[in-house]
């Protein structure tokens, strides 16, 4: 694969930037010694995760659900439903909660294997689209920077509706 032609701007890259971000504060969190280095790596992730969901599913996985296909992408909603709901409870502990490094360690795994799973099925299949990936890719960006700037909406998970109404998906019109 020519990756390394993808452009900084390419929507597939900054998706894969991200993933790269998030695995190395996985792997700085499983060598971290300290409860407060620990800390400061959750609360970096969690952002990360939190910003990177938002991208993802406001305007790369329209942009590619009917050519990757209704079950690669339902599977895909579903883990982020999952990391949602540990994101939500990390969010909603605080260190006292002696829980909190295992939900960590938890949502790192469902993360890995999500990460696994976008990298060696669906976005070689958005590969194929006749799509504008830079054009997305400047407007996941700037999506970004709103988000960082202006913070993160809470998602249904947050305001304690964990699950979701069967048949219904939160991004259908």
């Amino acid at each position: 694969m020519l990756d390394f032609l993808m452009s900084e701007k390419h929507a597939i890259s900054i998706l894969k930037k991200d993933h790269d971000t998030v695995k190395e504060l996985f792997d700085r969190f499983e060598k971290a010694e300290s409860a407060g280095e620990k800390e400061k790596i959750i609360a970096r992730a969690v952002t990360e995760l939190k910003i990177h969901a938002v991208i993802e599913e406001e305007l790369f996985y329209p942009a590619v659900r009917k050519h990757v296909g209704k079950d690669i992408m339902n599977e895909a909603d579903e883990e982020h439903h999952v990391a949602r709901v540990l994101i939500a409870e990390l969010d909603k502990s605080g260190r006292g909660d002696d829980h909190r490094n295992a939900k960590f360690t938890v949502l790192a795994e469902s993360v890995r294997h999500h990460i696994k799973e976008e990298e060696n099925e669906m976005l070689p299949k958005a590969k194929e689209l006749d799509l504008d990936f830079e054009a997305l890719g400047q407007k996941m960006l700037m999506r970004k920077t709103e988000l960082q700037e202006d913070g993160i909406p809470n998602d249904a998970e947050h305001a304690g509706a964990v699950a979701r109404p069967e048949g219904r998906d939160h991004r259908d019109h």
